[in-house]
């Protein structure tokens, strides 16, 4: 009996831990490496140091990110073609900085107009099995910290 009653408040305290260091749900997740630091999509919302959101409206867009066709073009080019990512491709010695893609915008968040479409402040290029564009896109506005309203007179 007092066994079972330790199992019993072992197991909660065993999920609780792993839920808090975010390894609930395992797998890599899209990351990469600017001047040092690594920026990871976060695993859960609130752990991440910086929250971005998308928008199908140009009028609301703080950052414009343009899909490009061909990677010469591309500020930001993610090209692999294995279903893995490199082992040690993103580490760092300081922890990464974790971005988060919010289906809701909060006003000091970056707001991403994603579209094949010009003018952008980013332009993307992305044959990857493990980024999306929105992964893509989301790193790279979360690792340049950049936010500015793009003005009407750039549509």
């Amino acid at each position: 009996m007092l066994r079972l009653k330790i199992l019993a408040s072992v197991i909660p305290l065993a999920i609780a831990a792993l839920f808090a260091r975010g390894e609930f749900l395992a797998g890599p997740r899209p990351c990469i490496q600017i001047s040092g630091t690594s920026v990871q999509i976060a695993t859960l919302s609130w752990q991440a140091h910086r929250h971005v959101s998308f928008t199908d409206d140009p009028s609301r867009a703080t950052v414009r990110v343009q899909i490009s066709d061909n990677a010469e073009a591309a500020d930001f080019t993610v090209i692999d073609d294995i279903d893995t990512t490199e082992a040690g491709a993103c580490k760092s010695d300081a922890p990464p900085r974790l971005v988060a893609i919010s289906r809701a915008r909060t006003g000091s968040d970056p707001v991403i107009y994603l579209s094949r479409d010009g003018p952008a402040d980013y332009r993307i290029f992305v044959s990857s099995n493990s980024f999306s564009l929105l992964d893509a896109a989301a790193l790279i506005v979360g690792a340049r910290g950049e936010h500015h309203r793009v003005e009407a007179a750039s549509l």
